[in-house]
């Protein structure tokens, strides 16, 4: 049997691979975004207790949050070189190694440095993981669904955010919260297996494949099918996407907000008790699940309708940002539960419209190093990580109010839909010859 013969599939075990390989790739991805944003936020929903336990203030608390950001902004740019170098099949399977050997260590801590630590390591198994997926979805997938693609596995990131609060608040029942931990690193290594057996870097080395779908993907660089790989011109290509690295930072600052503090919002703004808090968050985040995939499917139509990449990406990312600015606005006035609730959520779906198109740019703007070129887009987000959180919970230790810091996000939503129109992702990047 060749590989691309598509015969014998509904023989024996193979009737395991009736959907496309590409859909499966893609599966595995949704549930890889899942699980690390599962092990990045539960730490969110376990700060009242843990801070309790360690005696943090809210500022030492942002602080060992921003601590994961460091490596995971440092490595955004290493692992998406990594991922076009070497391929997504290795660097994502060490990864996943990282970040279960991470999520595990957190819940044997003992005090702030060893947090911090914790959270550092977590950072370098994170930080490569989203622009190595990137270029796995870059060759596993045609242009026509990279935004459906980046849009439902951020839907799915956006879905371990929203089941966060809820999962830690089941564990909680019957652990504790270093118990929380320890549950989830090992849960954590069957998705390493799975990813191992099911991935090759090159669709057309894969034993599964079918020659109806190989027509369907791009062709495979040099860099991923064995070649030799020629350097990223990491100078051009940075000043080629600087513009979408801003507009990440301004997103990036919000969804930062909404992943650390909103548990620790609701307990102790509306005194609700943990199990509240931790259902009234993952109301919030069920708009940012919607969010993610309606960018995605709107992404792609508007692409297929105008045939402008300009409209498909840079305006729904200004519509996704202006929205949010609005619905932030009656938060920081009213005092109202059910009001919040709903303008967060609101706020949270705008915000997530911008993730499918904002992802899709890199890849349509420089499709060779998609994930080079991600990963400087995403060192955006990785910044905004390192500063968000400190910042918030200062400005909360110093002011006692939770209005001020978030005038912080309603700022910045604002600038980010304005640099949205300076990405042009409708001009391909061009080496120098």
């Amino acid at each position: 049997m060749t590989p691309v013969d598509g015969v014998a599939l509904g023989r024996g075990p193979r009737r395991l691979f009736r959907i496309g390989l590409s859909s499966q790739v893609l599966t595995i991805l949704c549930l890889m975004y899942l699980a690390m944003y599962i092990d990045r936020v539960n730490i969110a929903t376990v700060a009242p207790r843990m801070t309790a336990d360690l005696g943090l203030s809210n500022t030492q608390f942002g602080l060992a949050i921003s601590a994961f950001s460091y490596p995971y902004a440092l490595f955004q740019l290493i692992g998406g070189w990594v991922s076009d170098r070497f391929g997504p099949r290795r660097a994502l399977m060490l990864s996943g190694l990282v970040v279960c050997l991470a999520t595990t260590c957190t819940g044997l801590v003992g005090g702030l440095s060893s947090l911090i630590a914790a959270r550092v390591v977590l950072g370098f198994g994170e930080g490569s993981a989203f622009p190595t997926a990137t270029r796995a979805l870059s060759v596993w997938l045609p242009r026509a669904r990279w935004g459906f693609a980046q849009g439902i596995t951020h839907a799915a990131s956006r879905l371990g955010n929203m089941l966060t609060p809820l999962l830690i608040a089941g564990l909680l029942a019957y652990t504790s919260w270093r118990g929380s931990f320890v549950v989830l690193g090992v849960l954590g290594l069957g998705w390493v297996a799975l990813w191992w057996w099911v991935y090759r870097d090159d669709p057309r080395q894969h034993e599964r494949i079918t020659a109806q779908e190989l027509t369907r993907l791009p062709p495979v660089p040099s860099r991923t099918a064995g070649g030799n790989a020629p350097s990223v011109p990491w100078l051009k290509l940075a000043r080629r996407m600087l513009p979408v690295t801003a507009v990440d930072f301004c997103y990036g600052w919000t969804l930062w907000v909404f992943l650390t503090w909103l548990p620790s919002f609701f307990y102790k703004s509306f005194h609700l008790d943990l199990k509240h808090s931790a259902l009234f968050s993952s109301g919030v985040l069920l708009g940012g699940v919607i969010g993610d995939t309606v960018g995605g499917i709107i992404s792609d139509w508007l692409y297929r309708r105008t045939g402008s990449l300009q409209v498909a990406r840079s305006h729904l990312i200004v519509v996704g940002m202006l929205g949010a600015f609005c619905f932030l606005i009656p938060v920081v006035l009213r005092h109202d539960l059910t009001t919040v609730a709903l303008c967060l959520s609101a706020a949270c779906f705008f915000s997530e419209l911008v993730v499918a198109p904002i992802w899709s740019v890199p890849m349509d703007i420089a499709p060779q190093y998609a994930g080079s070129a991600s990963g400087m887009m995403n060192f955006g987000f990785g910044i905004a990580g390192i500063i968000s959180p400190v910042v918030f919970g200062g400005l909360l230790d110093l002011t006692g109010s939770w209005a001020i810091p978030f005038y912080g996000s309603i700022g910045l939503l604002l600038l980010g839909a304005g640099l949205s129109f300076f990405m042009h992702p409708d001009r391909p990047f061009i080496e120098s010859p």
